[in-house]
């Protein structure tokens, strides 16, 4: 339900747009004047605010001002009964969605007209900017790649779990693919039309997740130059993915535990109770029962978050899918990278299935991405493979007292060294693309694919 507020000092208007706009089933919200608009402004956040132009205590386009400085997205659509072209460029220039003339016969039929029209290109120029970051359709169960038993058992579980509103916590290691299953259920769901937003919660401070996940209100903190939507907000109707709850502070916990039995929530310095109808979908590589025996996770958020659990398999247990998937990353990355690589050799994919993968999906991903910048010929040869994967001797390929104590981030070196050799080629070469690709052996379109992905100047 969008939420909208009237601003102008003439009563009768006011109560005549009031009626009409909750028919339309809006939540409609008056204010009498500039400074009461001001006021009702600084508690609440508005989708759209309808406003005179000229009031006895203030100007609308002040107002319109001070909306667009509180919460940038907020539509405005201004009304006058005294035109002139240079209000209504001066209206449209600051931001106004819509300019309408009260001395229309007409006028109410057009700004119900204006209004629902400012909404609706709102909601697509919402749904465009997620449908660009996240990719939704692209991530189904046709993205899924396996044809192992537990691949087909977890086909099976999530095509199960989508038709319900429960809340799912996916468990697994790093690299398996816990976000692509999450989407996968977003979309076999009957909310697979609406948002699907994911954040991970390890990536974030106490006091900035907070502010991401439950928005914030104008003047909160240092920074707050603006009113501004949370994600549960913008997962409206929809689904959020919290990736990673593990990593989420006991104080988080709380705030997200209320979230979850209460279904409501107020931004960072506001006083308002949002409600909220969001499916929450939970993912973590720790053990959470563990954490709860330590002190370390809420035992209520727990079994708050797990009410269906679901597991996914490292790929060392279902080795099968290997050839399936290093054939679909080639194909992937082939065209990314506009190369024509036909085929992985025997011995390499040997080598890709005799190799424990502790990195998972990911690791072998970054493997062929790598073996495809590399490779010079029509296949993929097992010596474009990383010498752990392509040596198979125990003894070489250990590497154990390399690894200090506190682990280390495969992925995150791995890239650190390729752009390291990157820039020295570069170096070597006096900046000389062609040359420094021939450098490292490898084709210049792959090469200019690197410099590109890892943005070396």
């Amino acid at each position: 339900m969008s939420k909208l507020l009237i601003v102008d000092d003439e009563r009768s208007l006011r109560e005549v747009l009031q009626v009409v706009f909750k028919k339309e089933g809006y939540s409609v919200s008056v204010a009498v004047g500039y400074q009461d608009a001001l006021l009702q402004l600084k508690s609440n956040v508005f989708d759209l605010v309808i406003s005179d132009i000229k009031m006895k205590d203030g100007s609308g386009i002040d107002l319109l001002r001070d909306v667009k400085s509180a919460s940038a997205e907020t539509l405005v659509v201004m009304m006058t009964a005294y035109a002139t072209t240079e209000n209504a460029i001066q209206a449209l220039k600051i931001g106004a969605a819509d300019y309408i003339l009260k001395d229309n016969e007409n006028f109410i039929d057009e700004m119900r007209i204006a209004v629902s029209k400012s909404l609706e290109f709102y909601r697509l120029r919402q749904e465009h900017r997620l449908l660009k970051r996240h990719f939704s359709h692209e991530n189904g169960l046709n993205n899924m790649i396996g044809s192992s038993a537990k691949m087909k058992e977890l086909f099976h579980a999530i095509e199960t779990i989508g038709s319900t509103q429960s809340t799912v916590l996916i468990t697994g290691e790093s690299g398996t693919g816990k976000e692509l299953a999450a989407r996968a259920i977003h979309l076999q769901s009957s909310r697979s039309d609406m948002p699907f937003v994911s954040i991970n919660c390890g990536a974030f401070p106490e006091t900035l997740l907070e502010s991401e996940l439950f928005g914030y209100m104008k003047g909160a903190f240092t920074g707050a130059t603006g009113n501004k939507k949370g994600l549960f907000e913008v997962s409206d109707t929809g689904t959020i993915f919290l990736d990673e709850i593990g990593e989420m502070s006991l104080a988080m916990q709380v705030k997200l535990l209320r979230v979850l039995q209460e279904k409501k929530f107020r931004r960072v310095g506001g006083t308002e109770e949002i409600a909220v109808d969001a499916r929450v979908i939970a993912a973590t590589n720790k053990n959470l029962l563990k954490l709860v025996a330590e002190n370390k996770f809420r035992e209520d958020l727990y079994y708050r978050v797990s009410v269906i659990p679901l597991e996914i398999a490292p790929l060392r247990e279902r080795k099968e899918d290997i050839p399936f998937l290093a054939e679909h990353f080639l194909k992937k990355f082939n065209v990314q990278m506009q190369r024509s690589i036909l085929r992985i050799s025997q011995e390499a994919m040997r080598c890709l299935e005799q190799h424990d993968w502790p990195g998972n999906v990911r690791e072998l991903e970054n493997t062929i991405e790598r073996a495809v910048a590399f490779e010079t010929t029509e296949e993929i040869k097992a010596e474009r493979l990383p010498p752990k994967i392509s040596r198979m001797n125990p003894a070489e390929t250990n590497g154990s007292d390399k690894i200090p104590e506190s682990g280390i981030n495969l992925e995150k070196h791995l890239e650190e060294l390729e752009k390291s050799y990157i820039v020295e080629a570069l170096r070597k070469t006096g900046g000389v693309q062609t040359r420094a690709a021939e450098l490292l052996k490898m084709s210049f379109r792959s090469f200019r694919y690197f410099v590109k992905k890892y943005d070396i100047r």
